[in-house]
C-alpha cells in the first residue's frame, strides 16, 4: 500500500501513539533474525525488520499503509528467537490495535473481520457464523462481497458445518471477562 493513503492527519495522531512500539523495540540491532524466522514474511510488503527501522525512524505513514503487522500470525517466532529478547509480537500486537484505533483504510478488512468476531463471541459465548459474516460484510458496505463468498457458504451448508438459524440472544456469556480486557488494555 503506497504511503500516501494514510492521510495526514490519521499519520500526525499515529505518530503520537506510535512511540510506544518504539519505546517497545528500541534495542533493536536490525539483525534480521525476526525475518528469517517469520513465516509469513514472503507476503509481506515490508520485512519485519524494514517495519521496525520505519517504526524506530518515526515513519507513521510507512508503517501503518504497510500490511505488515496485519499479517503477523503470532507464532512468536520472531519473539523467541531475537538475540535482545524484544518483545516483537506485542509489539505488532500493538500496531494492530493502533491501525484498528484509527481506523486506517489499508487495514479496514482485517479490522472489520476482527471487530465482528468478537463481537459474536461477546454476545454469543462462541462464534455464531451467519451473524458474524452478515455483521462482516455490512459492515464493509461492499453489495458484491458476498458473491465472492456464496460458492464456499453453499458447500459449508451443503456438509452441514453453517447453519442458516439466525442466534437468538443470549446473556452475553463472556461479557465480565470482556470488560477485564477493556479495562487491563485502557491501564485501569
Amino acid at each position: 500500500m503506497n504511503p500516501s493513503a494514510v492521510a495526514d492527519s490519521t499519520a500526525t495522531h499515529a505518530f503520537d501513539d506510535l512511540e510506544h512500539v518504539r519505546q517497545m523495540i528500541q534495542s533493536c540491532i536490525q539483525c534480521g533474525t525476526c525475518t528469517g524466522s517469520c513465516p509469513n514474511a514472503f507476503a509481506m510488503d515490508l520485512t519485519p525488520r524494514q517495519l521496525w527501522r520505519h517504526v524506530m525512524l518515526g515513519q507513521p505513514a510507512v508503517v501503518f499503509g504497510s500490511r505488515t503487522f496485519t499479517l503477523c500470525s503470532s507464532c512468536y517466532y520472531c519473539t523467541l528467537r531475537c538475540p535482545r529478547g524484544l518483545p516483537l509480537t506485542d509489539a505488532m500486537h500493538a500496531l494492530k490495535r493502533l491501525g484498528a484505533r484509527h481506523r486506517l483504510t489499508p487495514h479496514k478488512a482485517s479490522t472489520a473481520f476482527y471487530r465482528q468476531f468478537m463481537e459474536s463471541v461477546r454476545r454469543h459465548g462462541r462464534v455464531n457464523e451467519l451473524e458474524f459474516m452478515t455483521l462482516y460484510f455490512a459492515d464493509m458496505k461492499n453489495p458484491l462481497l458476498p458473491l465472492r463468498y456464496a460458492l464456499l457458504g453453499l458447500r459449508l451448508v451443503a456438509k452441514g458445518k453453517l447453519s442458516l438459524r439466525w442466534p437468538m440472544r443470549r446473556q452475553r456469556p463472556l461479557e465480565a471477562i470482556f470488560c477485564k480486557a477493556v479495562e487491563r488494555e485502557e491501564g485501569r
